[in-house]
């Protein structure tokens, strides 16, 4: 897509990131019975544009804010071979805005990021069921590592 402006976020963007995370929950909601009811957050959304171990990209067209994704670096577990990675999330696209690449544009800055900080390996979670978003991630090189399962035990 021609014209797209990719750009760290700023405090200034915080209400249309909000609003993107607000559709984003309400996105997954099919996928997670146990997500709890409204109002929720998923992020800090503010401590993580001011944050150094985080590099927030958001996606312009024409002024607008269309898309947006986040890296963080997190401690990997002690047994890996690698002491830390760069955990993906916050992707999301307004629809009229899909199929257009950006998120592939968005990861493509963050894995930019993550290896400016030394940061070889790249990880983050989808539902199973998000058909396109699993899609997605595969067409980006991702592969399914580990399928994570739970039970969920009724109260007595």
């Amino acid at each position: 897509m021609e014209n797209v402006i990719l750009r760290d976020a700023k405090l200034e963007d915080l209400v249309i990131l909000k609003q993107f995370e607000q559709e984003l929950i309400a996105a997954e909601r099919p996928f997670d019975s146990t997500i709890k009811p409204d109002p929720i957050s998923y992020y800090n959304l503010e401590a993580y544009i001011k944050r150094e171990d985080v590099k927030v990209v958001v996606a312009e067209v024409e002024g607008q804010i269309v898309s947006s994704g986040y890296a963080l670096s997190k401690k990997a577990r002690h047994y890996l071979d690698h002491e830390a990675y760069a955990y993906l999330g916050f992707m999301y696209t307004l629809p009229a805005f899909r199929g257009k690449a950006l998120n592939a544009q968005i990861m493509h800055e963050l894995k930019a990021w993550a290896k400016m900080q030394g940061l070889l390996e790249l990880r983050l979670t989808v539902y199973q069921e998000n058909s396109p978003a699993v899609n997605a991630y595969k067409k980006s090189g991702f592969a399914s590592h580990i399928n994570e399962m739970r039970l969920r035990l009724k109260e007595d």
